[in-house]
């Protein structure tokens, strides 16, 4: 008998390790087709590592009833009737699992987000390329290199910011103002007007302004010695124009998308002329040097307008206005420096 017993023992450890080997290669054969599926650049859009980790826990569970009902050996049906009494442990159990299942259909039934698109999540910290896609959690490689790892269904929950319109678009926003001291603004002069109608980027915009000015102040009883009663063209809104010609020739200005120079609200800090284009390059470092060379051009052509461009008094600027250092004498037959008075 202990020899009968011992065959039965072997005979059900040994089903049993066969099982869990068989269900072990299945899973493998799931886990290589992931592989092989993800090598193609266009799959990497639509993932199913997901599907794949679900199909996987299905196949451990369905492994430990075949192990479990081997070795007590009893049918596995009667360990699936007792599975409905566990329903609301099991949905305990499995609660991340299955809010991933549908965070994950959803994301990909969707195209809300894949693999390769730079996401803005703030509210968990994420701020750079998605890097993984999983049934449970999404991988987001932020731009100081940290990995921020994030519940999938949080990505349904919540709001998240996808920049991949913007790199499809072929064209990043520059969004950025410069403050001109309202104090400079002024009309231009016969002499300045003359000038700038020679300038290349502004002799369209001279010829149309000069004819437009002239008609309406001809058709107006006015008196063209009084400054209030014509219309005049201004240093500050030549320079617009120039902005706007300037960016219109730009070979690094996305000319298909919206291009505009326009005027903001003045305040505190003087009057804000806002650049509103795109750049053709979505690349971060070639983006943020177009943007400064176009800044950087415009900063030092303003004072070719006679535009002063604001910003809060610095000690140089104090000290240009504090009076000048007077020597006061010191007594005769002192050994010590003069003071300053």
């Amino acid at each position: 008998h202990a020899g009968e017993d011992i065959e039965l023992v072997v005979r059900r450890v040994s089903v049993a390790v066969m099982i869990f080997a068989t269900i072990h290669a299945a899973v493998a054969v799931l886990s290589a087709a992931n592989s092989i599926y993800s090598l193609d650049p266009e799959n990497r859009t639509r993932p199913i590592k997901g599907y794949v980790q679900l199909a996987s826990i299905g196949l451990y569970l369905v492994a430990a009833l075949l192990v479990l009902a081997s070795l007590m050996d009893r049918s596995p049906l009667l360990f699936l009737s007792g599975i409905g009494a566990m329903t609301a442990v099991l949905l305990l159990i499995f609660r991340d699992t299955i809010l991933g299942l549908v965070a994950s259909v959803q994301l990909t039934t969707n195209d809300m987000v894949h693999v390769g698109d730079w996401i803005e999540m703030p509210q968990c910290g994420a701020d750079g390329d998605v890097i993984d896609v999983a049934l449970h959690t999404v991988k987001v490689q932020n731009w100081d290199k940290t990995i921020t790892t994030i519940p999938t269904y949080k990505l349904i929950e919540d709001s998240f910011k996808n920049w991949r319109g913007m790199s499809r678009s072929g064209g990043r926003r520059i969004k950025r103002a410069i403050f001109v001291d309202v104090n400079s603004i002024r009309f231009l002069t016969l002499t300045e007007i003359e000038r700038y109608a020679g300038w290349s980027l502004l002799r369209d915009y001279m010829r149309r302004k000069r004819e437009e000015l002239a008609e309406y102040n001809a058709g107006r009883d006015s008196e063209a010695s009084v400054s209030a009663d014509v219309r005049q063209l201004t240093n500050v809104g030549t320079l617009r124009a120039y902005i706007e010609s300037y960016l219109r020739q730009h070979p690094k200005v996305h000319q298909g998308l919206t291009l505009i120079v326009r005027q903001l609200a003045p305040g505190a800090e003087g009057l804000p002329i806002e650049i509103y284009c795109f750049a053709n390059d979505t690349e971060w470092a070639a983006y943020e040097g177009i943007q400064s060379d176009i800044f950087d051009h415009i900063l030092a052509i303003s004072p070719e307008f006679d535009v002063r461009i604001y910003q809060n008094p610095t000690g140089r600027d104090l000290a240009d206005l504090a009076p000048p250092a007077r020597l006061v004498n010191a007594p005769a037959g002192s050994k010590d420096p003069p003071d300053r008075g």
